[in-house]
């Protein structure tokens, strides 16, 4: 063998140590080591009650009307991809969090920060992608901000847009509101999103075209509270996917959740990709789905209004809370066990919004 030190310094751990002195990719992926750096680091630091229900958005009265307000960064990796690109997540990601505080998002601000050397027809395209995406789902683009960094600190296009809507009478969505009982309902098939990219990033074929589910849900949220405001909370699983969200919901609430594995809706194409690869399609990203916490006896509507929608028709009641292991989540599997669905560390799949 050679008379060589091992050098062990360039290597990196999977599943990094939650006490790492620098930043990691896990701290982006919406997981335990997300909600760390969040509750840990920037909670304390920027202090205030509002950011402490560390939702999706933030509700707030200004002037006497309710409001909802959101803001989120985008450097999805690559920017076009099937079924969208860094500008149709830019508008929809962020109208999908200010409507899961129940608001109709009104407008927007765009920043973008451009690297030195990327081509103008491709910021063209990413522009005119967003503008259309607004257009379709009713905001507008109300202000923005440009920057450049030069070559070899960014990677093309990062984007970051924050919103503003308004929140309807007697709507009150927080995850506090969830009480054992409560029935469990996802608007449609998990996994598309993160599959789609990561087929195209890494030139996977699985015998079928898988598109994101990159979609403004305010629409379909509209018509939910349609049938009743006594909705107790909504969610889009994006970052973590569906088993981040039901942990959040869980652990804010105080109550368990128990979910049924054989009526998760899970495309066959997303099942086949994540049974190749080692994945787990709870923990897959999403981009036009929601789960709603609904009391029993408004579930048949809302599932209801949800079948009636374009981006609901595959809509199901996956489970409900409970009282038992509050803070848990567990699945029932469909060999007749059950498994505890964990909040995930990190993230599966890096860069996907």
């Amino acid at each position: 063998m050679p008379d060589t030190a091992l050098d062990i310094t360039s290597w990196t751990c999977p599943a990094p140590l939650r006490d790492r002195p620098r930043i990691v990719m896990g701290h982006g992926g919406g997981g335990a080591l997300s909600a760390e750096l969040v509750e840990h680091l920037f909670a304390p630091a920027f202090g205030g009650e509002l950011l402490a229900g560390l939702g999706d958005s933030a509700a707030l009265t200004l002037g006497g009307v309710r409001m909802a307000f959101s803001t989120d960064s985008y450097v999805v990796r690559p920017l076009f991809f099937p079924g969208g690109s860094i500008g149709d997540l830019a508008v929809n990601g962020t109208v999908n969090d200010l409507a899961m505080s129940g608001a109709q998002a009104a407008y927007l601000s765009c920043g973008f920060i451009l690297e030195e050397g990327v081509e103008v027809s491709a910021v063209a395209r990413v522009a005119e992608a967003l503008g259309a995406a607004a257009r379709a789902a009713g905001v507008e683009v109300a202000t923005g901000d440009t920057k450049v960094v030069e070559a070899g600190h960014g990677d093309g296009i990062y984007l970051n847009t924050a919103g503003i809507g308004l929140i309807p009478d007697g709507v009150d969505l927080r995850p506090q509101r969830v009480v054992p009982g409560d029935v469990v309902i996802v608007s449609g098939e998990i996994g598309l999103h993160g599959v789609a990219i990561m087929s195209v990033r890494e030139g996977l074929e699985f015998g079928v075209d898988i598109e994101s589910d990159c979609a403004a849900l305010g629409g379909l949220v509209r018509s939910m509270l349609a049938v009743t405001p006594d909705i107790h909370v909504l969610r889009d699983p994006t970052r973590g996917g569906l088993a981040a969200s039901l942990n959040e919901i869980a652990a804010a609430s105080g109550t368990g959740v128990v979910i049924e594995e054989s009526k998760i809706p899970v495309p066959p194409a997303v099942a086949n990709a994540c049974a190749i690869l080692g994945l787990d399609p709870l923990y897959v990203a999403n981009e036009g789905k929601l789960v709603a916490f609904v009391p029993r006896a408004h579930a048949d509507a809302v599932l209801d209004a949800l079948h009636a929608h374009p981006l609901g028709r595959h809509a199901a009641v996956i489970g409900e809370a409970v009282e038992s292991h509050p803070g848990l989540v567990v699945a029932r599997t469909g060999f007749g066990g059950t498994r505890v669905v964990d909040l995930p560390l990190g993230e599966q799949l890096p860069r996907i919004c």
